[in-house]
């Protein structure tokens, strides 16, 4: 609740289902320590800072190490969260990369703004019944109030920096 994310987000993230996320709240089971550490990586914290009794300080630089990676192999594309703790944020930044004729999966109306920009390849944004291109160097903005998702070029695939405010990756 903290981080602003339903059961069914921390699920998908840590690549549990709903159900246990919610046996987890109302303590009917306990995960493993592998599974907790998987859980709390997709909270943006750790083993020990989760079971710290002193507030840590606020990180301000992130590395590759710090970040979360999720591959989908059936839609083609990775996700990593560059922000790892972002989802209490006003915004949540995540580097997608696309194989070619990659795609998100595509994602119903919510609040909020989407920006990217198109770090290599070329891509299709779908707005409902619009596409829209953007090639290596261009960015975009869209407000998300029909379903969208991004598709990659067959030939060359992306690579994109995507914010969405408020977070719903």
């Amino acid at each position: 609740m903290q981080k602003g994310l339903t059961q069914e987000e921390l699920a998908d993230r840590s690549e549990l289902s709903k159900g246990f996320i919610s046996q987890l709240e109302r303590d009917l089971t306990s995960p493993s320590i592998a599974t907790l550490v998987d859980i709390l990586q997709c909270l943006g914290t750790d083993l020990q800072e989760f079971f710290s009794e002193t507030p840590q300080e606020e990180q301000i630089v992130f590395h590759d190490a710090d970040y979360f990676e999720k591959i989908d192999k059936e839609l083609g594309n990775t996700v990593e969260w560059i922000i790892p703790n972002a989802q209490k944020n006003i915004m949540e930044p995540i580097r997608l990369t696309l194989q070619p004729g990659g795609s998100t999966y595509p994602d119903n109306p919510h609040e909020g703004e989407e920006f990217g920009y198109v770090l290599s390849g070329s891509i299709t944004i779908i707005l409902g019944k619009k596409k829209i291109r953007a090639k290596k160097g261009e960015s975009f903005y869209f407000r998300p109030d029909t379903t969208h998702y991004i598709t990659a070029n067959s030939k060359t695939g992306a690579a994109i920096l995507w914010v969405s405010s408020p977070p719903s990756f």
